[in-house]
């Protein structure tokens, strides 16, 4: 009889020290609100302010584009073997208007736009001052954040305006063999509001969804899987369980004995 009340108790320990709530581990538990959900988006990229874009005007005759150019500006290396620096041309930042500052045009309203129809009101207002223009749009800072298990969490810049889902799962070198593939959580601000979404891996349906395209400054966020989040506390508290064990033992020991 106390033989079995040492073994149930040494039980109790365990499962009291290693057992991990999912409400500490996991993040955005709350309900979802059906006006926070996602629904069919634009898979063209939508410009945002703090967007970061290079304009480049040209035309068979360049004089008579240059005015709607910035200049380019001299980065100078700090290598002092190297003489020479680099051209760089400048950008142009998205205000928190939506607006940039053209050179002749003026206040532009870009907010809202894709790069195709940036392009074409740029392209409508230059050719009433210069003969067919060709303007080239670049966005130079799309920004994703892939946190959770993932094997290399983080935010990653690059200079593209079409990045997909599993191109940024690349970027963080895949997800870890803790995560939940079923339930990965997409975050994006539209309208100043933060929307989500909840994508399947698993199902090949993915890459058809219009969540499959990337929008600027998208979250993705990879919740652990049960057996994460039960080997979470366990492995903090591992100490604490050897010596509570061990203290246990010690005193049914001698319990028994008597």
């Amino acid at each position: 009889m106390k033989t079995r009340i040492l073994i149930i108790s040494i039980l109790a320990i365990i499962t009291a020290t290693s057992c991990a709530s999912r409400k500490s581990i996991v993040y955005f538990q709350d309900e979802p609100l059906e006006e926070g959900q996602l629904t069919s988006e634009p898979t063209q990229l939508i410009y945002k302010p703090d967007d970061i874009l290079t304009i480049n005007v040209s035309a068979l005759d360049p004089d008579t584009v240059r005015p709607f150019n910035l200049p380019t500006v001299s980065n100078n290396t700090s290598d002092l073997r190297s003489a020479q620096g680099t051209l760089q041309q400048q950008t142009y930042l998205v205000d928190y208007n939506g607006n940039i500052e053209f050179p002749v045009l003026g206040t532009i309203k870009v907010e809202g736009l894709t790069r195709t129809d940036l392009t074409a009101l740029l392209v409508d207002r230059i050719k009433e001052m210069a003969n067919e223009p060709i303007v080239n749009v670049r966005l130079v800072n799309f920004t994703i954040t892939v946190i959770g298990e993932v094997s290399n969490p983080g935010t990653f810049t690059m200079q593209d305006e079409r990045v997909t889902l599993i191109e940024a799962l690349g970027y963080a070198n895949d997800l870890t063999i803790f995560g939940k593939r079923k339930n990965v959580k997409l975050i994006r601000e539209v309208d100043g509001k933060k929307k989500f979404a909840n994508i399947d891996l698993t199902s090949i349906n993915t890459v058809n969804s219009h969540l499959y395209y990337l929008q600027q400054n998208d979250i993705i966020y990879v919740e652990p899987n049960n057996a994460k989040i039960r080997s979470s506390t366990y492995n903090q508290n591992n100490g604490v369980l050897i010596s509570a064990i061990g203290t246990l033992t010690t005193i049914l020991a001698v319990f028994l004995i008597k």
